[in-house]
């Protein structure tokens, strides 16, 4: 099994900073890391530069991508340059879609998961028609907007949260703000989601939005491989969730290796958030990098 780090801008001999951490950790256990420059695959639109000082494989080999989110036709490059030499993406570009894209997975997870509803962006008119309609479906209950990966989470009060989806003016409003501040970083289109009662935390301390206790759970072949509270902030009781649940929705999810947001509701229970392609998603402040990677190459290697 081969890691494989993005590597610093315009230092394609060291590391991401964001990733020198878990770099560190996995060279110490012993892993076969390398990096690969996100520079010359976006910006430059060069796959075989950004894994040029990759070697081929003598015989076909796994890799775990660890580094920023990858819009799915720059995955799609990836994956088909490490192809070439005989290096696997442990998720094909397909699978990685299906956990990457909220609106993907949807049908999977719905019965464990907020109400959600979406549009492409091309279906977003400068009247909001669309966007009034299917957010009718929610009545007068709040909702959140997120696009089909991220939401605006720290611009809580004037991009992501909305009190009341009848309110046309706010979720104009909202919705607006939302589609400027992500702009070209925008995901597909918006996604509008039942906002669900969490057992309460903490408020964050830069954002001022409201934190419950999560988890992120990773997932390996079906089975969880490495949980980490979500939030640094707050102080989590010792009640664990019950995995139970998760775990048969688990192995319907059409990926290897993936992670899942789980958060307590009001009422004691637990519900799904979100689901993320595990490469792109990142290890919460709190996780032990070193006891994730020994994780990995126990069950990977």
């Amino acid at each position: 099994m081969k890691v494989l780090f993005c590597s610093q801008p315009f230092q394609e001999n060291k590391v991401d900073e964001t990733y020198e951490y878990e770099y560190t950790c996995a060279k110490q256990l012993g892993l076969d890391i390398h990096l690969i420059s996100l520079e010359q695959l976006i910006y430059h639109d060069n796959p075989l530069a950004a894994v040029k000082q990759i070697q081929p494989a003598p015989e076909k080999v796994t890799a775990i991508y660890r580094g920023w989110m990858l819009k799915p036709f720059l995955y799609q490059k990836l994956y088909d340059i490490l192809l070439a030499k005989n290096i696997e993406l442990i998720n094909t570009p397909e699978k990685y879609v299906h956990c990457h894209y909220l609106p993907e997975s949807y049908e999977v997870i719905k019965e464990y998961t907020p109400l959600s509803v979406w549009l492409h962006k091309e279906e977003i008119d400068e009247s909001f028609e669309n966007v009034y309609r299917i957010v009718n479906r929610f009545g007068q209950a709040p909702i959140m907007i997120k696009d089909y990966v991220k939401s605006r989470k720290h611009d809580w009060n004037e991009a992501c949260y909305i009190p009341d989806a009848s309110d046309k003016e706010k979720v104009q409003q909202v919705t607006s703000r939302f589609l400027e501040l992500q702009q070209d970083e925008l995901n597909e289109g918006v996604v509008f989601r039942e906002f669900v009662k969490l057992q309460f935390l903490t408020h964050h301390s830069q954002s001022n939005m409201p934190l419950s206790q999560e988890y992120r759970i990773f997932f390996l072949d079906g089975e969880p491989m490495y949980m980490a509270n979500y939030w640094e902030e707050g102080q989590y009781d010792d009640t664990l969730p019950d995995l139970q649940p998760f775990l048969v929705v688990a192995k319907k999810i059409k990926s290897r290796f993936f992670t899942m947001d789980i958060a307590k509701l009001e009422n004691g229970s637990w519900t799904i958030l979100e689901l993320g392609d595990a490469q792109v998603s990142a290890l919460p402040e709190q996780a032990d990098r070193f006891e994730f990677f020994t994780e990995l190459k126990r069950n990977l290697s």
